[in-house]
């Protein structure tokens, strides 16, 4: 009876653990390794959707040109084999995250937060070899409100200087 209590237990904990869907493991498995380790560790508490891995000319250019990317072909961290950058988003995407919504850049600073604690231990352990940036603190001060250009959904990896 205890046996089956604790398979029962166990099996009850793990369907309540969030995973990625089809779409967001391809995207993911573009990246480099360091960000698929990050993004493991973080789906097993925090549900969320990856948006984008890699990007290829044509998509980086219209990235470029509708003002959602500072960077051309080939400059942007997403255009590299492995992506050196992915853009996940909580789940479910907040509805009106890119209209300035004051809650919903919450529900990204916080998640942005979670996601950076997860990859400074990685890093601290010495599981992955590369820091990460995001996108709501570009010069990683820890300051937010210094920014004069917000990707909340962007996640990079940067060398340790």
């Amino acid at each position: 009876m205890i046996a089956s209590r604790h398979i029962w237990l166990r099996a009850e904990r793990q369907s309540s653990v969030p995973n990625y869907s089809r779409s967001s493991k391809a995207k993911l498995n573009q990246c480099h390794p360091d960000l698929q380790l990050v993004f493991a560790v973080v789906i097993q508490s925090w549900d969320n959707t990856i948006l984008t891995g890699h990007r290829g000319k044509e998509e980086q250019t219209k990235k470029f040109l509708n003002g959602e990317s500072k960077v051309q072909w080939p400059n942007s961290k997403h255009n590299s084999t492995p992506s050196m950058a992915v853009d996940a988003s909580p789940w479910p995407i907040p509805k009106k995250w890119g209209k300035g919504n004051r809650n919903e850049y919450e529900k990204f600073r916080y998640f942005a937060f979670y996601v950076i604690g997860v990859a400074d231990t990685l890093y601290q352990a010495g599981e992955i070899s590369h820091v990460l940036r995001w996108g709501g603190d570009w010069d990683m001060d820890k300051d937010v409100t210094d920014q004069k250009f917000n990707d909340l959904i962007h996640f990079e990896l940067r060398k340790p200087t």
